[in-house]
């Protein structure tokens, strides 16, 4: 165990825009609605700080004079405080400054090109690109982002990239198929998708997570939402993961939601330098079924590493009760036989989900990770 106090809570990804900074971005004056939004925030987060000239700007209906970048600082600096608020021990800022977990890192990439909308899982839509050419990364993103987060936060920050496996997934591999000889089959699109990830890793990924280290980086959260819809190409989601992150030095987070992890091990434990797995339980526990048995493997397999702990559904509005999620920590740390190895977070990102609903949840599961600590910390005699 490590002197870090028992089940730490931590964000895990986006959350819901507010309606002031939607209206706000457009160049539009807020509406009576979304300025009462931002009034009641402000009262209750006192978050405006040294843009508060910003906010007077947005409530006098001068949006188009702000103009949208310093309404994003205003929001990044709205959704720290929020999470803080929260009593996270880990944040981000909600991703404030992002639309999409895909669009953006590809568009500071050299050969690719942009084909059209296509529907993700949650009915929403993306921009699809083709590799047509060798990648190569125009410039590092996400770094001014986190020099803004890193000046603001109060608690630690813990920064965000979409994976190598996961870019490559949600492209069309065109220009890797057709380097490979011959009849273009399984094996063939097998090896360009290992080269597609790879030359993703080390020609992108990896010297943007360089430039972030830089910039005082320590804990970074790589998202692979792909990587449980293709179980068979857990190797090159892991191979991915290792070039991207070979040589440097930071806390390496691997975030995959929504899967059936056995199906990922033991090939996924190969991920050399990821020191914490943050997956998805909650969603799948219920009265019938232990969300959390899964751990167990990770104990079979000798993997000592820590785990995010999904403790909240975020595809309901139902608020767990702190008793639930005090319940299903403690369930977990007997799986895993190490309760110092827990943190504790919602399953994915809260997006889909109210700010109120949102902000309930993370109270919940702030209040049940504290009657976890107390009931391991005082156990009854």
């Amino acid at each position: 165990m490590t002197d870090r106090k028992l089940f730490p809570a931590q964000e895990i990804g986006s959350l819901a825009k507010p309606r002031w900074q939607i209206l706000a971005q457009r160049g539009e004056p807020l509406d009576a609605r979304a300025r009462a939004e931002l009034s009641a925030a402000d009262g209750r987060l006192s978050f405006a700080g040294p843009l508060a000239p910003v906010r007077d700007a947005l409530l006098d209906g001068r949006s188009r004079e702000v103009g949208p970048d310093a309404v994003r600082d205003l929001a990044a600096l709205y959704f720290l405080r929020y999470l803080e608020e929260a009593g996270l021990d880990r944040v981000y800022d909600g991703e404030a400054r992002r639309i999409e977990m895909y669009e953006y890192p590809i568009r500071q990439m050299h050969g690719f090109r942009f084909l059209g909308h296509v529907r993700s899982f949650d009915a929403k839509y993306y921009l699809k690109a083709a590799v047509t050419d060798e990648v190569r990364l125009e410039r590092p993103y996400h770094v001014e982002e986190f020099d803004f987060v890193r000046a603001h936060a109060r608690a630690e920050p813990k920064l965000p990239i979409t994976g190598p496996y996961t870019l490559a997934d949600w492209s069309y591999n065109e220009y890797y198929l057709a380097r490979q000889a011959g009849w273009k089959g399984r094996s063939a699109r097998r090896a360009a998708q290992r080269d597609f990830v790879v030359d993703l890793a080390r020609r992108a990924i990896r010297p943007t997570l360089a430039a972030l280290i830089e910039h005082g980086s320590r804990v970074i959260q790589i998202d692979e939402p792909a990587a449980g819809t293709h179980p068979d190409e857990a190797d090159l989601v892991v191979e991915g993961f290792n070039a991207a992150t070979d040589g440097l030095d930071a806390e390496f987070i691997m975030h995959i939601c929504f899967s059936n992890y056995r199906d990922l091990l033991p090939t996924l434990l190969e991920a050399k330098r990821c020191r914490q797995w943050a997956w998805e339980f909650a969603n799948r526990d219920s009265n019938d079924h232990d969300g959390y048995e899964v751990l167990r493997a990770l104990r079979d397999y000798g993997d000592s590493r820590e785990v995010g702990l999904g403790v909240l559904d975020v595809h309901r509005d139902t608020v767990e009760t702190p008793e639930r999620v005090a319940e299903r920590i403690g369930r977990a740390a007997k799986h895993l036989g190490d309760p110092g190895r827990i943190w504790v977070n919602p399953d994915c990102g809260l997006r889909t989900r109210s700010l109120e609903v949102a902000r309930a949840k993370l109270g919940a599961m702030v209040e049940g990770a504290a009657l976890a600590r107390a009931a391991y910390e005082n156990p009854r005699r």
